[in-house]
C-alpha cells in the first residue's frame, strides 16, 4: 500500500504547493475567462495500488471512458493552442468538455513540480514516484520539458509496495520522507533475508538492493529515490 506524505516537511511543502498553485490557476481562469473551473484532487490523499481500494474493499466496476474530441476540432474559444499545448491535448478532451480546461490541469501539474522541484526536489520526484501529481508524464513531455530529469530519476525510483524479481533494479537508494514507521526486507532467493531495517523521523536512510535480491518489501517509507547513476 502506498502512503501519503508523513513527514512534517514535506506536508508543508505540499500543502503550500497545492495553495500556491491553486491561486495562481484561479487568477489565470479570471483573467482570461477561459473555461469551467477544474476540480483538484488534493495530493496528500492516500493511494491504492492497482485493483485494490482502500479498506479492502473490491474495486469499482470499469465504466467506458466518453470519446475523445478530435485532433482537429482542438481549438479554444480565442486564439490558438501551440504545437506542444495541441499534443498534449490529444486524446485526452472528451466531447463536450473546453480543451482550455484540460490544458490548465496540465499546466497546474507543472505548476506543481516547479514549486516542489525549488522547496525541495526529492519531493518532488518522490510525488512522481507515488502517483501523487497525477498525470504528470504528459505535462511533462509536453508542456514543462525542462522537468524531464525528474521523470527519468522517478522511473528508476520505488513507492511503497512489494517488488519481485524483473522489477527490482539493483543500486543504492535514499529515502525520501524519514518517519519512525518506515520498514524495508529484501530477501534472496530462498527467501533469506539479504538485508532488512527501519527508518527514523527526521533521518535519511541509504540502502542498497544487491543483484541477488528477488523480493524487496517497503512499507510506511513513501518512496525510495536512486542514488548515483544505476545504469
Amino acid at each position: 500500500m502506498r502512503h501519503p506524505f508523513r513527514a512534517g516537511a514535506a506536508a508543508v511543502v505540499l500543502t503550500a504547493a497545492l495553495a500556491a498553485c491553486g491561486s495562481s490557476s484561479e487568477r489565470r481562469a479570471g483573467a482570461s475567462g477561459a473555461g469551467p473551473a477544474v476540480t483538484r484532487t488534493p495530493l496528500a490523499a492516500a493511494s491504492v495500488g492497482p485493483g485494490a481500494t482502500a479498506g479492502g474493499a473490491p474495486p469499482a466496476p470499469r465504466t467506458s471512458e466518453p470519446p475523445k474530441l478530435p485532433s482537429d476540432q482542438l481549438t479554444p474559444a480565442t486564439g490558438s493552442f501551440t504545437r506542444k499545448q495541441k499534443e498534449y491535448l490529444v486524446d485526452r478532451v472528451p466531447r463536450g468538455m473546453d480543451p482550455a480546461a484540460v490544458l490548465q490541469t496540465g499546466q497546474e501539474t507543472c505548476d506543481r513540480l516547479r514549486f516542489l522541484v525549488k522547496a525541495d526536489r526529492d519531493v518532488a520526484v518522490g510525488a512522481i514516484v507515488t502517483g501523487e501529481i497525477a498525470d504528470a508524464r504528459p505535462a511533462v513531455e509536453h508542456l514543462c520539458t525542462q522537468h524531464r530529469d525528474l521523470l527519468r530519476e522517478a522511473d528508476r525510483g520505488y513507492a511503497d509496495g512489494t517488488y519481485r524479481d524483473e522489477r527490482i533494479r539493483p543500486g543504492r537508494y535514499r529515502d525520501v520522507s524519514p518517519t519512525g514507521d518506515c520498514t524495508w526486507r529484501i530477501t534472496g532467493t530462498d527467501g533469506r533475508t539479504l538485508a532488512s531495517g527501519s527508518g527514523s523521523a527526521g533521518k535519511r536512510t541509504t540502502i542498497t538492493v544487491p543483484r541477488q535480491a528477488r523480493v524487496f518489501t517497503s512499507t510506511g517509507c513513501y518512496a525510495w529515490l536512486p542514488e548515483g547513476d544505476l545504469g
